[in-house]
This record gives C-alpha cells, structure tokens and sequence, in this order.
C-alpha cells in the first residue's frame, strides 16, 4: 500500500471516530431529559419518610425524617406530602405507632402537645410519669431539654447526738426527660439554634418503683438533675452484663437481641448508689454519720403490760425491756 493510501485510510477513520461520538452525545442528550421527566412523573410528589425506626413514645426531632419521592399511585391522603407541610410543627410530637425505617409518616402515626393522651403515648411500656421541682441550680441552668438523660441527686443533712453531716448522693440513674414544665420540646431562636429556658418542673420517665422513691426522696432534702452523656447508658449496660448483674433472655436471633440490649440500656435503674460527704470536700466536716440521739427515760415508749396475781399480792408487769 502506497503512502497516499494510507494517509486517506487514517483520515477516513479518523472522520469516523468523530462522527460516532457527535452522535453519541446528541442521542445521549436527548435521552436524559426524557427519562428524567418519564422518572418525575412515576415518582409523583414528595412525601415525609422516616429516616430510622421510631419505636412507640419517640419524640420526634428534625433529624428523625426527610422528604422522598414516593410513586404517584402510592401517595395516600394520611402522608405529609412536601407542598402544605410545616416542619417545625412536627418537631416534638410523639410517636403513638411504631414506624420503621423508610416508612411514611402519617397524620395518625403521631400526637402533637397539647392533643388528649400526648403524655400517655411518650411514656415506654410499663413506664410512668413522675414530676419534681428544679430551680437554675439544681436544674442545670435550664440545659436540660425533653428527650436529655439524667441522674437524680439527692442532697440532705444528716443529724444526730453529734456534728450535723452533709451528703449528697445519686440515687436514680438514666432518667428520661418528657418534659420541661410545660414544653416537650427544646425553643429554637431565628437561627434554629436551641435556646436555654430556665424551668421550674421536670417530668421525668421512671418505673412503677422508681417513681415511689423519688416521691420520698423529695421528702428527705433537695434534688438536683445531673446530665448525662449520650454514651453513658451504653458503657453502663456492658459492664452490667459483663459482671453478671444484668442477664439477658437466651435468643438466637441477633436482631432481637440487639432490640432486648437497646431496650435495657434505655430504662432507668437504682443499683449503683454513690454517695459524697462533707469530709470528703472538707477536713472540717465529718465522714462518718453522728450517733442516733439518746431517748430520754421519759420519752421512751412503754411495752405492754399484764397484772399478775399471786395470792392476795398483785404486780404490774412490762413485757419490751
């Protein structure tokens, strides 16, 4: 082949090439467009769809959901579809019926403050509700919002025979926050960002039995909220299971055993009593209780007594010496 040939071969396929990938682009362009607006048709509107799975009780926070398209046909009247839906509304409200991950929101999935039984569909199973008064000190300055975790101090003075002695000790541990007087939900600025409230009341979410102590423990001095870090229940639960403290029911089933450990980790517990004295801030205060207050011969409560006769001699007895 002479070098004429060649060169008008390479042209020839070079003008080939091009021609293949102008065409390519053009049929390419032309597509997208169709199937974009083939796709947007299908999908229909967007919908709210939750983001993970909302076990019954959850408050809902932003970042609980997002909008998706759903398919046109699929869209029901219950949905809270993107055009008409105020978000900031749905911020707070509670979960009456579980969703699971992926799941539309509807309208009656839900409860909104302020609706009749709100407060009944946030407390877990088995759980209740429980109310105490705080002031910015003991109520960590009004950074405690509803859906927080807390510990519960008591602190209280300790007298007898001896020197008073001061004490402070955690007494329930992992409580959930419903509610911070009456808001069940944290205030956000302009900006979104959350503000800080000072609140008076606390409702917390405790079992039958721990309700009953903090009801006496507001009796026997002052209560102070404690938070807690996110991972704390967590690393608690671990070492309670770990120890053998905690036995969890024998399943095969990873998933299940996973919801048993999370369901564990989020119910509050009095085992773990710790305690702080005087003395150990101060080596002008005791460590050690005073000894109980000597009752007065006087004051002492007097023991059954019987009359015994023997003869004609009768004795007055006292049983309880």
């Amino acid at each position: 082949m002479d070098k004429k040939k060649l060169i008008l071969l390479i042209g020839a396929l070079v003008v080939a090439a091009v021609t293949a990938l102008l065409a390519k682009n053009m049929f390419d362009g032309a597509a997208a467009p169709q199937a974009e607006a083939k796709k947007a048709e299908v999908m229909g509107e967007e919908v709210l769809v939750a983001t993970r799975a909302l076990p019954v009780g959850t408050i809902i926070t932003p970042d609980a959901f997002q909008f998706q398209p759903w398919p046109k046909d699929l869209i029901e009247e219950a949905y809270f579809q993107k055009e008409g839906t105020d978000i900031a509304a749905l911020n707070g409200t509670v979960v009456r019926n579980a969703i699971t991950a992926g799941q539309p929101l509807t309208k009656g999935a839900i409860v909104s403050p302020g609706d009749r039984g709100f407060l009944a569909a946030a407390l877990g199973p088995g759980m209740r509700a429980v109310t105490i008064p705080v002031t910015g000190l003991t109520g960590v300055a009004g950074f405690v919002f509803p859906g927080d975790r807390v510990d519960l101090m008591l602190t209280q003075s300790i007298t007898g025979a001896g020197p008073e002695m001061k004490v402070s000790e955690t007494v329930i541990r992992n409580l959930r926050v419903l509610a911070t007087d009456n808001r069940v939900s944290a205030t956000t600025d302009e900006e979104g960002q959350t503000v800080a409230q000072q609140a008076k009341l606390v409702t917390l979410e405790a079992t039958p039995k721990i309700a009953e102590q903090i009801s006496v423990a507001q009796t026997l001095g002052t209560l102070s909220l404690s938070l807690r870090s996110l991972a704390d229940s967590s690393a608690e639960l671990e070492e309670a299971i770990a120890s053998g403290e905690i036995r969890l029911p024998k399943t095969d089933d990873p998933a299940e055993e996973a919801r048993m450990i999370k369901s564990l980790a989020a119910r509050p517990n009095s085992r773990k009593s710790t305690f702080s004295t005087g003395g150990d801030i101060s080596r002008f205060e005791t460590k050690t209780p005073p000894p109980a207050e000597a009752i007065p011969e006087k004051n002492k409560p007097e023991g059954p007594k019987v009359r015994v006769f023997s003869g004609s001699t009768q004795e007055r007895v006292e049983f309880g010496d």
